[in-house]
């Protein structure tokens, strides 16, 4: 077994959330966490320079992004077993979310190292509670990736959880996209917050056909949320077409044969015991 120092004796890695666009967002216990530890370890130096030097703080800082990460962490974590306290910060929002410190927070509770969060702004959140969407339960997708393949199986996914969706893209890719959320979940309801708490703040609410007309020149950082419903059937899914669209959810990350089959009689409006039955005949028929 691994003997780690005493907890008193090793640093604290502190996840500080940072704002979104607004510097008026800091929160008082992220200021102070800033002031306190021995480093902070930012996504780029010259942004978080700006926000500490309007709260006028001046404590070092180090690089920590997505291309030094693996090899940055390492030295980060020997300076918290040395006693260091670290915060983390990102450009803006919470770190690891769509944005580096997944790796070194994994490490440092991988060394029996503190990690503790300081919650903040979220622009996951600010657009799900403004969008007018319902809001009770949601999933978050981060970036559609931009290889073709990898972009088929995030749509796949998307179409597959249903119900609300929060997810990220950029300006110059948002067209294609809305394109494509049109081809798989039909012209669903959504709505794109853009430059969320900047002076020029926009909300666009209405359908997928809608709002990508009024996105035809799309600026600054976008955040799209939408409602993912059922697909209509006119006609009932051939046993060929279920297997087929069994296949394609159990590959993707996080979806087990078991979600699947809930998945496709949602989707179909079968119960689950008949997409069982039409996947083991299905299975025989290949035979």
């Amino acid at each position: 077994m691994v003997q780690y120092p005493p907890l008193y004796m090793r640093g604290t890695l502190f996840v500080v959330a940072t704002p979104i666009g607004n510097l008026e967002d800091i929160t008082v216990r992220a200021l102070r966490v800033l002031r306190e530890v021995a480093v902070i370890a930012a996504e780029d130096t010259r942004r978080t320079a700006q926000l500490l030097a309007r709260h006028g703080i001046a404590t070092p800082t180090t690089s920590l992004h997505e291309h030094n990460e693996g090899a940055k962490s390492a030295s980060l974590i020997a300076r918290l077993e040395r006693g260091d306290h670290v915060a983390l910060v990102s450009d803006a929002g919470t770190p690891a979310v769509s944005d580096p410190g997944e790796r070194l927070i994994r490490m440092a509770i991988d060394a029996g190292i503190r990690v503790e969060p300081i919650p903040g702004p979220s622009a996951v959140l600010a657009a799900l509670t403004a969008s007018g969407l319902p809001s009770e339960s949601f999933t978050f997708l981060g970036f559609p990736p931009t290889k073709a393949k990898d972009r088929k199986l995030w749509f796949e996914r998307l179409r597959a959880v249903g119900g609300t969706v929060v997810f990220f893209e950029a300006p110059h890719r948002i067209a294609e996209t809305l394109r494509e959320l049109q081809q798989i979940a039909g012209n669903c309801r959504l709505a794109v917050g853009r430059e969320l708490t900047k002076a020029h703040e926009e909300f666009l609410r209405g359908s997928a056909s809608d709002v990508a007309r009024q996105l035809q020149d799309a600026r600054g950082e976008l955040t799209v949320v939408v409602e993912i419903g059922e697909m209509p059937e006119t006609e009932p899914p051939q046993q060929t077409d279920l297997a087929r669209e069994f296949g394609e959810m159990t590959v993707i990350p996080g979806i087990t044969k078991r979600k699947a089959v809930a998945l496709l009689a949602r989707r179909h409006g079968l119960a689950a015991n008949s997409v069982y039955e039409a996947l083991e005949a299905a299975k025989k028929s290949s035979k």
